[in-house]
C-alpha cells in the first residue's frame, strides 16, 4: 500500500493507470458519466432548495422524500413533451447544437483525478480515467469547445433573440477565458508540470508548519481571479447575459423544447460541476485532507474530501444566484478586460520574479503569501473604489427610469396673448327667418 501511495504522490499516477484492464477503463467510465447525471439532479434541487431557504420559501416539497426527487421529474417530463422546431430553422445544425454543448462537458471531467490509489476487485489504481500530460490545457480546451454550441444553436434558430444571446455567449467566453487560463499560469510555474496529477501531489504538504500546502493559500490572487472566471465561464449569475429574460426572452435556447433543452440545461450544470471540481484540484489540494494523516489521505478517504470540496465551489454558485443582481454588459466586460486580465499578468510576473529568488530574505512559501495579501488589498481597493462619473452639460437629463425630465431651471413661456375674432353679423330680417325655420 505504501508503495503505491509513493508511486501516486511523486507523480507517477500514470504507471498505475497504464495498466488498468479493459473492464476497469469501461467501469470507471460508466462512474464518471453516472456521477455527473447525479450531481446535476442534485444541483438543480439543492440550488431550488437553497435559494427558496434565502427567500423565506418553501421551495420544492411535494416529489418524493422531502422533494428531492422534483428534478428526476422535471427531466422525465421534457423527455416526453412534444418537440417543437422553428420553421426557419436548420435542420442539423437545431439537432447538433445542444449535443456539441453536452459531450465536451462530460469529455472535461475524464482527466480530473477523485481520489488517490485504491483496490478495485484486486486491481490497483487511481480513481482517474487519464492522467495526461497537458490535463489542464485538456480541460480549457473542452470549456471552449463547448461555447460552439451555444453559438450554433442561436444561429440555426432563425430568431434575433437567440442570435443576440448566443454572440453574447461567445465575447464572454473570450473574455473570461483568457483571464482563467491566466490565473492557471501561475500554477504550471509553481508546479512545473500540467499534468493534474502532479498538481494535486504538488499540494500535498504544509506551509509554516501547520497550514495545509494549497495553492489557494499560496497562489491568492489566482485562486480569485479563477472563481470570479468561473462563474462568468458558465453563464451563471451575476453574470447570465447570454440568457437574460428581460431582454433576450430566454437566451440562445429560447426556441428549443423537450429534449434538446433538457440537454442545454445537463451541460450547464455538468460544466458548473467541471470549473469546481478543477478548482478543487488546481487550490484546494484535490483529493488530499485538509490536515496531514495517513488514515485520512489513503483509500476511498480521498474521493470524500474531494467531493465535499467540489459542493462547497457548487455553494458559491448557488450563493452568487440567490444574493447578487444582474450586471450590465459593460460592467461585465470591464471587469474582464480591465481588471482580471491585467491583475493576472502582474501577479504571472511577480510569480517568475518569486520563483527566481530575487527576494532572499524570506522562503518562497511567505513571499508568496506575502504578496498575495498585498495583490488581494489591490483587488479589494479596486472592487470598492467608485466608477468616476462624465459630467454631460450639454446632454438631457434623465430620471431613474431612463426617460428624459426637464430641466431644474426650466422656464416656462408666457402665453400668447388670444386674438379676438370677429364674427360676422347678420341683418335683423335673415336671422329672424332663419330662427323661424329653426323653431319649426
Amino acid at each position: 500500500m505504501t508503495q503505491h501511495v509513493y508511486a501516486a504522490e511523486i507523480g507517477e499516477t500514470g504507471r498505475l493507470l497504464a495498466d488498468d484492464p479493459i473492464w476497469l477503463v469501461l467501469i470507471k467510465v460508466v462512474a464518471i458519466f453516472a456521477f455527473l447525471v447525479v450531481m446535476t439532479l442534485f444541483m438543480i434541487n439543492w440550488e431550488r432548495k437553497v435559494v427558496a431557504r434565502m427567500q423565506h420559501r418553501p421551495g420544492p416539497n411535494r416529489v418524493g422524500p422531502n422533494g428531492w426527487l422534483q428534478s428526476l421529474a422535471d427531466g422525465l417530463k421534457l423527455a416526453f413533451k412534444e418537440d417543437i422546431r422553428p420553421v426557419l430553422a436548420d435542420k442539423w445544425v437545431f439537432f447538433l447544437a445542444p449535443v456539441i454543448s453536452c459531450i465536451p462537458a462530460f469529455l472535461a471531467f475524464s482527466v480530473i483525478p477523485l481520489g488517490g490509489p485504491v483496490s478495485i476487485n484486486g486491481e490497483w489504481t487511481t480513481l482517474q480515467l487519464v492522467d495526461l500530460p497537458v490535463g489542464v490545457l485538456v480541460v480549457l480546451a473542452c470549456s471552449s469547445i463547448g461555447v460552439y454550441g451555444i453559438v450554433l444553436s442561436g444561429w440555426a434558430s432563425g430568431s434575433p433573440y437567440p442570435l443576440l444571446g448566443a454572440l453574447r455567449s461567445a465575447a464572454q467566453v473570450i473574455s473570461y477565458e483568457i483571464a482563467m487560463g491566466l490565473s492557471i499560469v501561475a500554477v504550471i510555474m509553481f508546479t512545473g508540470s500540467m499534468s493534474t496529477g502532479d498538481i494535486v501531489g504538488a499540494q500535498a504538504t504544509t506551509v509554516l508548519g501547520f497550514a495545509p500546502g494549497w495553492f489557494g493559500l499560496l497562489l491568492f490572487p489566482s485562486f480569485a481571479i479563477y472563481v470570479v472566471s468561473m462563474v462568468g465561464e458558465t453563464n451563471r449569475a451575476p453574470f447570465d447575459l447570454p440568457e437574460a429574460e428581460s431582454e433576450l426572452v430566454g437566451g440562445f435556447h429560447t426556441e428549443y423544447s423537450s429534449l434538446k433543452f433538457a440537454l442545454f440545461f445537463l451541460a450547464e450544470y455538468v460544466n458548473m460541476v467541471t470549473v469546481s471540481a478543477l478548482a478543487t484540484t488546481l487550490f484546494l489540494g484535490g483529493y488530499h485532507a485538509p490536515w496531514s494523516g495517513e488514515f485520512l489521505n489513503t483509500g476511498w478517504w480521498g474521493l470524500l474530501w474531494f467531493i465535499v470540496k467540489t459542493l462547497g465551489f457548487l455553494f458559491i454558485f448557488i450563493w452568487l444566484r440567490g444574493t447578487l443582481p444582474r450586471m450590465r454588459y459593460d460592467q461585465f466586460m470591464r471587469l474582464g478586460w480591465k481588471v482580471l486580465v491585467p491583475t493576472s499578468l502582474v501577479w504571472i510576473m511577480a510569480v517568475a520574479v518569486i520563483r527566481t529568488g530575487a527576494i532572499q530574505q524570506l522562503s518562497t512559501a511567505q513571499r508568496l503569501i506575502a504578496l498575495g495579501v498585498i495583490v488581494g488589498l489591490v483587488l479589494l481597493v479596486s472592487f470598492l473604489l467608485p466608477d468616476k462619473k462624465v459630467q454631460d452639460t450639454k446632454g438631457v437629463p434623465l430620471a431613474g427610469s431612463g426617460f428624459p425630465v426637464p430641466p431644474l431651471d426650466l422656464v416656462v413661456p408666457k402665453a400668447a396673448p388670444k386674438r379676438k375674432v370677429k364674427v360676422a353679423t347678420l341683418p335683423k330680417e335673415t336671422a329672424a327667418v332663419t330662427t323661424g325655420k329653426e323653431a319649426e
